[in-house]
């Protein structure tokens, strides 16, 4: 599984790090989200894959952000 968030429309409402705190956190330059660095994929702020463990909370996550901004690949 591959989570893309579209940072370039994030609202940075923290929906995404608040309900999965332990794979997306807020980007203290711009405050948008990103993924943890040790989940992103290429080094892409914008690109991670999850282990299997955090699959269902990034998951949530993506279903909650008010801007539809989080797609998972699978």
């Amino acid at each position: 599984m591959k989570v893309i968030i579209d940072r370039s429309d994030c609202v940075s409402c923290g929906t995404c790090y608040e309900t999965c705190p332990t794979f997306f956190e807020q980007n203290p330059d711009d405050t948008f989200s990103q993924i943890i660095e040790k989940f992103r994929f290429n080094g892409n702020i914008g690109e991670g894959i999850p282990p299997q463990d955090l699959e269902n909370c990034a998951k949530e996550a993506a279903n909650l952000c008010p801007s539809s901004i989080i797609h998972i690949e699978e």
